[in-house]
Protein backbone atom coordinates (compact mmCIF):
# COMPACT_ATOMS: atom_id res chain seq x y z
CA UNK A 1 0.00 0.00 0.00
CA UNK A 2 1.33 3.57 -0.86
CA UNK A 3 2.94 5.31 3.00
CA UNK A 4 6.17 5.40 4.98
CA UNK A 5 6.93 1.99 5.71
CA UNK A 6 7.49 -0.90 3.80
CA UNK A 7 6.81 -4.69 4.45
CA UNK A 8 9.93 -7.15 4.75
CA UNK A 9 8.82 -9.28 2.07
CA UNK A 10 9.62 -7.38 -1.72
CA UNK A 11 7.91 -9.37 -4.27
CA UNK A 12 6.86 -6.13 -6.02
CA UNK A 13 9.72 -3.16 -7.76
CA UNK A 14 9.75 -0.90 -4.38
CA UNK A 15 9.16 2.55 -5.67
CA UNK A 16 10.20 5.78 -3.90
CA UNK A 17 8.30 8.88 -4.86
CA UNK A 18 9.31 12.45 -3.17
CA UNK A 19 7.17 14.96 -4.47
CA UNK A 20 6.71 18.69 -3.04
CA UNK A 21 5.64 18.72 0.50
CA UNK A 22 1.89 20.07 -0.07
CA UNK A 23 -1.71 19.33 2.05
CA UNK A 24 -2.55 15.87 0.33
CA UNK A 25 -5.71 17.79 -0.52
CA UNK A 26 -4.34 20.99 -2.90
CA UNK A 27 -2.04 18.35 -4.89
CA UNK A 28 -3.54 15.15 -5.30
CA UNK A 29 -2.46 13.96 -9.07
CA UNK A 30 0.88 12.10 -7.62
CA UNK A 31 -1.14 9.85 -5.34
CA UNK A 32 -4.09 8.80 -8.02
CA UNK A 33 -1.16 8.12 -10.09
CA UNK A 34 0.41 5.78 -7.50
CA UNK A 35 -2.66 4.21 -6.82
CA UNK A 36 -2.86 2.67 -10.19
CA UNK A 37 0.85 2.08 -10.38
CA UNK A 38 0.11 -0.05 -7.18
CA UNK A 39 -3.05 -1.54 -8.98
CA UNK A 40 -0.30 -2.41 -11.69
CA UNK A 41 2.37 -4.31 -9.15
CA UNK A 42 4.60 -1.72 -8.22
CA UNK A 43 4.97 -1.19 -3.97
CA UNK A 44 4.55 2.93 -4.03
CA UNK A 45 5.84 5.14 -1.28
CA UNK A 46 4.98 8.25 -1.66
CA UNK A 47 6.78 10.84 0.52
CA UNK A 48 6.48 14.76 0.75
CA UNK A 49 10.24 16.19 0.51
CA UNK A 50 11.17 18.07 3.84
CA UNK A 51 14.58 18.03 5.37
CA UNK A 52 13.82 14.81 7.57
CA UNK A 53 12.14 13.03 4.85
CA UNK A 54 15.08 13.52 3.10
CA UNK A 55 17.38 11.64 5.26
CA UNK A 56 15.13 9.38 5.66
CA UNK A 57 15.30 7.86 2.34
CA UNK A 58 19.49 8.53 2.53
CA UNK A 59 19.07 6.30 4.90
CA UNK A 60 17.16 3.68 3.39
CA UNK A 61 17.81 4.07 -0.09
CA UNK A 62 18.55 0.58 -0.53
CA UNK A 63 15.49 -0.50 0.36
CA UNK A 64 13.59 1.19 -2.99
CA UNK A 65 14.40 -0.19 -6.83
CA UNK A 66 14.01 3.18 -8.72
CA UNK A 67 13.51 7.06 -7.20
CA UNK A 68 10.72 8.79 -8.71
CA UNK A 69 11.21 12.93 -8.09
CA UNK A 70 8.73 15.14 -8.61
CA UNK A 71 9.70 19.00 -9.35
CA UNK A 72 11.09 20.87 -7.53
CA UNK A 73 12.03 19.14 -4.38
CA UNK A 74 11.26 15.80 -5.13
CA UNK A 75 13.58 16.09 -8.52
CA UNK A 76 16.46 17.41 -5.87
CA UNK A 77 16.46 14.88 -3.41
CA UNK A 78 15.86 12.24 -6.10
CA UNK A 79 19.00 13.55 -7.45
CA UNK A 80 21.09 12.29 -4.36
CA UNK A 81 19.47 9.14 -4.18
CA UNK A 82 20.58 8.74 -7.89
CA UNK A 83 24.50 9.27 -6.68
CA UNK A 84 24.10 6.32 -4.31
CA UNK A 85 23.18 3.59 -7.14
CA UNK A 86 19.00 3.96 -7.12
CA UNK A 87 17.91 3.82 -10.51
CA UNK A 88 16.13 7.47 -10.76
CA UNK A 89 13.55 9.21 -13.19
CA UNK A 90 12.78 12.97 -12.82
CA UNK A 91 8.65 13.64 -12.65
CA UNK A 92 9.13 17.49 -14.12
CA UNK A 93 5.54 19.02 -13.87
CA UNK A 94 6.31 22.73 -13.65
CA UNK A 95 8.23 24.48 -16.03
CA UNK A 96 10.94 26.89 -14.86
CA UNK A 97 8.95 29.62 -15.72
CA UNK A 98 6.48 29.79 -13.38
CA UNK A 99 9.39 29.53 -10.44
CA UNK A 100 10.69 32.37 -12.63
CA UNK A 101 7.82 34.73 -12.49
CA UNK A 102 7.48 34.52 -8.56
CA UNK A 103 11.07 34.32 -7.44
CA UNK A 104 14.30 36.45 -7.10
CA UNK A 105 16.65 36.17 -10.86
CA UNK A 106 19.63 34.34 -8.56
CA UNK A 107 17.43 32.20 -7.08
CA UNK A 108 15.81 31.16 -10.32
CA UNK A 109 19.31 30.66 -12.19
CA UNK A 110 20.33 28.53 -9.28
CA UNK A 111 17.08 26.45 -9.04
CA UNK A 112 17.27 26.08 -13.35
CA UNK A 113 21.09 24.86 -12.93
CA UNK A 114 19.92 21.93 -10.13
CA UNK A 115 16.97 20.84 -12.56
CA UNK A 116 19.39 20.38 -15.23
CA UNK A 117 21.99 18.50 -13.02
CA UNK A 118 19.15 16.40 -12.07
CA UNK A 119 17.66 15.70 -15.83
CA UNK A 120 21.41 14.77 -16.48
CA UNK A 121 21.63 12.78 -13.63
CA UNK A 122 18.50 10.61 -14.04
CA UNK A 123 18.11 7.47 -16.09
CA UNK A 124 14.64 8.98 -17.44
CA UNK A 125 13.35 12.18 -17.70
CA UNK A 126 8.86 12.85 -17.90
CA UNK A 127 7.86 16.19 -18.41
CA UNK A 128 4.61 17.81 -19.58
CA UNK A 129 4.86 21.14 -20.76
CA UNK A 130 5.94 21.39 -24.33
CA UNK A 131 8.13 24.43 -23.22
CA UNK A 132 10.64 22.58 -21.14
CA UNK A 133 10.89 19.96 -23.99
CA UNK A 134 14.27 21.96 -25.53
CA UNK A 135 15.53 22.08 -22.28
CA UNK A 136 14.96 18.45 -20.84
CA UNK A 137 15.96 17.25 -24.30
CA UNK A 138 19.27 18.89 -23.82
CA UNK A 139 20.26 17.16 -20.82
CA UNK A 140 18.65 14.19 -19.88
CA UNK A 141 19.37 11.02 -21.38
CA UNK A 142 15.53 9.81 -21.67
CA UNK A 143 13.03 11.67 -22.15
CA UNK A 144 9.05 10.99 -22.88
CA UNK A 145 6.17 13.53 -23.06
CA UNK A 146 3.46 12.88 -20.49
CA UNK A 147 0.44 14.91 -19.24
CA UNK A 148 -1.54 15.50 -15.87
CA UNK A 149 -4.32 13.30 -15.36
CA UNK A 150 -7.93 13.80 -14.35
CA UNK A 151 -10.26 11.08 -11.95
CA UNK A 152 -12.10 11.22 -15.48
CA UNK A 153 -15.36 9.12 -14.23
CA UNK A 154 -15.53 10.16 -10.13
CA UNK A 155 -16.33 14.03 -12.28
CA UNK A 156 -18.22 13.16 -14.90
CA UNK A 157 -20.27 10.81 -12.83
CA UNK A 158 -20.11 11.35 -9.38
CA UNK A 159 -21.46 9.43 -6.42
CA UNK A 160 -24.77 10.54 -5.41
CA UNK A 161 -24.50 10.81 -2.17
CA UNK A 162 -21.10 12.72 -2.48
CA UNK A 163 -23.53 15.29 -4.19
CA UNK A 164 -26.43 15.45 -1.97
CA UNK A 165 -23.49 16.18 0.78
CA UNK A 166 -22.27 19.23 -1.26
CA UNK A 167 -25.70 20.29 -1.90
CA UNK A 168 -26.74 20.21 1.65
CA UNK A 169 -23.54 22.34 2.47
CA UNK A 170 -24.48 25.02 0.15
CA UNK A 171 -27.64 24.93 1.27
CA UNK A 172 -25.84 25.49 4.90
CA UNK A 173 -24.30 28.57 3.35
CA UNK A 174 -26.90 30.54 2.11
CA UNK A 175 -26.95 28.76 -1.81
CA UNK A 176 -29.93 28.25 -3.21
CA UNK A 177 -30.19 25.57 -5.61
CA UNK A 178 -31.55 27.78 -8.45
CA UNK A 179 -28.97 30.29 -8.25
CA UNK A 180 -26.34 30.54 -10.83
CA UNK A 181 -22.93 29.34 -9.61
CA UNK A 182 -19.63 30.16 -10.53
CA UNK A 183 -16.87 28.25 -8.69
CA UNK A 184 -13.56 27.77 -8.09
CA UNK A 185 -11.34 25.30 -6.61
CA UNK A 186 -7.51 25.67 -5.67
CA UNK A 187 -4.78 27.39 -4.20
CA UNK A 188 -5.20 31.03 -2.85
CA UNK A 189 -2.01 32.85 -4.20
CA UNK A 190 -1.68 36.12 -5.72
CA UNK A 191 -0.85 34.02 -9.40
CA UNK A 192 -4.19 32.90 -9.70
CA UNK A 193 -5.78 37.07 -9.62
CA UNK A 194 -7.67 35.86 -6.77
CA UNK A 195 -8.14 39.19 -6.16
CA UNK A 196 -9.45 40.81 -9.56
CA UNK A 197 -11.74 37.14 -9.16
CA UNK A 198 -13.45 38.65 -6.33
CA UNK A 199 -13.93 42.40 -7.29
CA UNK A 200 -15.19 40.98 -10.74
CA UNK A 201 -18.17 39.76 -8.39
CA UNK A 202 -19.81 43.12 -7.92
CA UNK A 203 -20.59 43.17 -11.39
CA UNK A 204 -22.38 39.66 -11.28
CA UNK A 205 -25.28 40.81 -8.94
CA UNK A 206 -27.61 37.36 -10.37
CA UNK A 207 -24.49 35.26 -9.71
CA UNK A 208 -22.45 33.50 -6.74
CA UNK A 209 -18.89 32.74 -6.67
CA UNK A 210 -18.15 29.71 -4.19
CA UNK A 211 -14.47 29.31 -3.68
CA UNK A 212 -12.75 26.07 -1.92
CA UNK A 213 -9.37 26.05 -1.41
CA UNK A 214 -6.33 27.54 0.86
CA UNK A 215 -3.57 30.18 0.75
CA UNK A 216 -2.44 33.12 1.56
CA UNK A 217 -5.16 35.29 0.21
CA UNK A 218 -7.55 32.92 2.93
CA UNK A 219 -8.39 35.88 4.74
CA UNK A 220 -9.07 38.51 1.98
CA UNK A 221 -11.57 35.23 0.11
CA UNK A 222 -13.07 35.33 3.95
CA UNK A 223 -13.43 39.03 4.60
CA UNK A 224 -15.26 39.24 0.86
CA UNK A 225 -17.50 36.62 1.28
CA UNK A 226 -18.44 38.31 4.95
CA UNK A 227 -19.26 41.68 2.52
CA UNK A 228 -20.43 40.38 0.08
CA UNK A 229 -23.70 38.11 -0.54
CA UNK A 230 -22.58 36.43 -4.10
CA UNK A 231 -19.07 35.24 -2.56
CA UNK A 232 -19.51 32.06 -0.19
CA UNK A 233 -15.76 30.88 1.10
CA UNK A 234 -15.68 26.87 2.08
CA UNK A 235 -12.28 26.98 2.80
CA UNK A 236 -10.58 23.43 2.44
CA UNK A 237 -12.59 20.50 1.78
CA UNK A 238 -11.52 16.68 1.11
CA UNK A 239 -10.63 16.23 -2.39
CA UNK A 240 -13.50 13.63 -2.72
CA UNK A 241 -16.21 15.88 -2.05
CA UNK A 242 -14.89 18.31 -4.62
CA UNK A 243 -17.53 16.16 -7.61
CA UNK A 244 -20.28 17.01 -5.49
CA UNK A 245 -19.77 20.89 -6.00
CA UNK A 246 -19.26 21.05 -9.23
CA UNK A 247 -22.05 19.40 -10.04
CA UNK A 248 -23.96 22.41 -8.56
CA UNK A 249 -22.26 24.23 -10.51
CA UNK A 250 -22.70 26.21 -13.91
CA UNK A 251 -19.64 27.54 -14.51
CA UNK A 252 -15.21 27.02 -13.35
CA UNK A 253 -13.17 29.76 -13.39
CA UNK A 254 -9.12 29.49 -13.44
CA UNK A 255 -7.14 32.55 -13.89
CA UNK A 256 -3.39 31.17 -14.12
CA UNK A 257 -1.80 31.70 -17.88
CA UNK A 258 -1.19 27.83 -17.77
CA UNK A 259 -2.10 25.15 -20.15
CA UNK A 260 -1.83 22.30 -17.53
CA UNK A 261 -4.18 22.97 -14.52
CA UNK A 262 -6.03 20.15 -13.20
CA UNK A 263 -8.96 22.48 -12.11
CA UNK A 264 -9.70 22.70 -15.73
CA UNK A 265 -9.70 19.01 -16.24
CA UNK A 266 -11.76 18.38 -13.70
CA UNK A 267 -14.63 21.15 -14.48
CA UNK A 268 -14.68 20.23 -18.21
CA UNK A 269 -14.90 16.29 -16.76
CA UNK A 270 -17.93 17.57 -14.40
CA UNK A 271 -19.50 19.24 -17.73
CA UNK A 272 -18.96 22.64 -16.72
CA UNK A 273 -17.93 25.75 -18.88
CA UNK A 274 -15.04 27.13 -18.14
CA UNK A 275 -13.81 30.66 -18.00
CA UNK A 276 -9.73 30.22 -18.29
CA UNK A 277 -7.00 33.62 -18.33
CA UNK A 278 -6.11 34.19 -22.43
CA UNK A 279 -2.82 32.96 -22.52
CA UNK A 280 -0.95 30.12 -23.21
CA UNK A 281 -4.14 27.33 -22.31
CA UNK A 282 -5.78 29.01 -25.46
CA UNK A 283 -3.61 26.89 -27.84
CA UNK A 284 -4.75 23.96 -26.20
CA UNK A 285 -8.48 24.44 -25.32
CA UNK A 286 -9.42 26.85 -27.87
CA UNK A 287 -13.11 26.75 -29.01
CA UNK A 288 -13.92 24.89 -25.50
CA UNK A 289 -13.04 27.41 -23.30
CA UNK A 290 -14.06 31.62 -22.39
CA UNK A 291 -11.27 33.55 -23.03
CA UNK A 292 -10.35 36.57 -20.91
CA UNK A 293 -7.89 39.13 -19.38
CA UNK A 294 -7.70 38.57 -15.67
CA UNK A 295 -9.57 42.20 -15.11
CA UNK A 296 -12.22 42.33 -13.39
CA UNK A 297 -14.67 43.61 -16.20
CA UNK A 298 -13.30 40.89 -18.57
CA UNK A 299 -13.37 38.36 -15.84
CA UNK A 300 -17.42 39.17 -14.75
CA UNK A 301 -17.97 39.32 -18.94
CA UNK A 302 -16.52 36.11 -19.10
CA UNK A 303 -18.46 34.40 -16.72
CA UNK A 304 -21.80 35.68 -18.28
CA UNK A 305 -20.66 34.58 -21.65
CA UNK A 306 -19.94 30.85 -20.12
CA UNK A 307 -23.25 30.65 -18.47
CA UNK A 308 -24.94 31.50 -22.06
CA UNK A 309 -22.76 28.46 -23.81
CA UNK A 310 -24.82 25.38 -24.81
CA UNK A 311 -24.18 22.08 -23.46
CA UNK A 312 -21.48 20.64 -25.41
CA UNK A 313 -19.99 17.10 -24.72
CA UNK A 314 -16.82 17.74 -26.78
CA UNK A 315 -14.60 19.03 -24.22
CA UNK A 316 -15.87 16.40 -21.87
CA UNK A 317 -14.91 13.83 -24.58
CA UNK A 318 -11.33 15.64 -24.78
CA UNK A 319 -10.79 15.76 -21.11
CA UNK A 320 -11.13 11.82 -21.27
CA UNK A 321 -8.64 10.83 -22.90
CA UNK A 322 -6.19 12.27 -19.73
CA UNK A 323 -7.95 9.79 -17.32
CA UNK A 324 -5.09 8.97 -14.60
CA UNK A 325 -5.15 5.63 -15.60
CA UNK A 326 -3.29 6.48 -19.49
CA UNK A 327 -1.25 8.76 -17.60
CA UNK A 328 -0.30 5.99 -15.36
CA UNK A 329 0.49 4.03 -17.58
CA UNK A 330 3.38 6.18 -19.60
CA UNK A 331 4.88 6.11 -15.41
CA UNK A 332 4.57 2.07 -15.44
CA UNK A 333 6.38 2.01 -18.78
CA UNK A 334 9.26 4.27 -17.60
CA UNK A 335 9.80 2.37 -14.65
CA UNK A 336 9.46 -1.00 -15.73
CA UNK A 337 12.23 -0.15 -18.30
CA UNK A 338 14.62 1.33 -15.18
CA UNK A 339 13.89 -1.16 -13.05
CA UNK A 340 14.74 -4.03 -15.52
CA UNK A 341 18.37 -2.84 -16.36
Amino acid sequence: MIGDEKPDERDDPCVLWLTPDKPANISVGRRRIADRLEASGFDVTLRGTTPRTVCQSLRKHEEYDAVLGTTRSGAFAGSLLKLLGTPFVVDHIDPIRQFADTNPQPLSIAVRAAENLAFRLADHTLYVYDEEHERVSRYARETTKTGLGVSYERFATPDPEIVAAANDRLHEAGVDADERLAIYVGGLEPIYHIQELLAAMDRLQEWTLVVLGTGSLAPAVEHAAGERENVVFLGTVAHESIPGYLHAADVGVSLVDDPHTLKVLEYAAAGLSVVQARGRAEARFGEYAEFCEPRPPEIAAAIEHAGEREGDDSFREYVARFDYERVAETYRAVLDEIVRK
